[in-house]
């Protein structure tokens, strides 16, 4: 019975890392990249997913109840999961690694850009707009901080989705794991470039379409 609920738990922290959460992760980039286009694009956009039907209920059941279940499994992974070697070897293992160590940054990243973004929404202390973003990463400390939570977060999307494409029986042969392997890593790179791009053109709009 033990071993039945654990297996539940592993396939259900696989996939809502890719469904909600990896989707949410691309819209949410999406979005930020509309600051490469000037504040008003990014505002327009930012406005256009507040004024969604039904926010609140899709926010806490489509993202913050994912990511918070994802979350907190993950830390549990984290330090009781072995590196398998013998399996993967070397250069999977060292993947197998940074997803571990990126889950434990991210949970607290997370928790910070949200507190420093919805929270204080809804505090009514700040607006979720461009200028939100600018202030925040105006400091030297906090911009090194999102460049490094935007790279967790597109690294740990798409080695997710490497081990999802394996675990659930997609990739089973060397070959297309092989493959699956140069795919994610477009993706990773695809990700980091438009996350990357959004967060320079909040300091900088010249240096946004780097």
């Amino acid at each position: 019975m033990a071993g039945n609920q654990e297996y539940f738990n592993r396939r259900l922290h696989s996939l809502l890392g890719i469904i909600p959460i990896g989707i949410f992760l691309v819209m949410h980039l999406s979005i930020n990249y509309f600051a490469t286009r000037g504040a008003e694009s990014f505002n327009q956009a930012a406005h256009f997913m507040e004024n969604l039907p039904f926010r609140y209920a899709m926010e806490i059941f489509i993202i913050f109840l994912p990511i918070l279940y994802h979350g907190i499994y993950g830390i549990y992974i984290a330090f009781t999961a072995k590196n398998n070697i013998q399996r993967y070897g070397t250069f999977r293992n060292w993947m197998f690694a940074l997803q571990r160590f990126t889950g434990v940054f991210l949970l607290i990243f997370i928790t910070w850009h949200v507190y420093e973004t919805r929270f204080q929404a809804a505090l009514g202390n700040a607006e979720v707009n461009y200028n939100m973003m600018a202030d925040i990463l105006s400091s030297p400390f906090m911009l090194v901080f999102y460049i490094v939570g935007v790279i967790s977060a597109t690294f740990h999307l798409a080695n997710g989705l490497w081990s999802f494409l394996v675990s659930w029986g997609i990739t089973v042969t060397p070959r297309s794991q092989r493959i699956a392997t140069y795919a994610t890593i477009a993706l990773f790179l695809a990700l980091t470039y438009v996350g990357l791009s959004a967060t320079f053109a909040f300091i900088n709009p010249e240096l946004a379409n780097m």
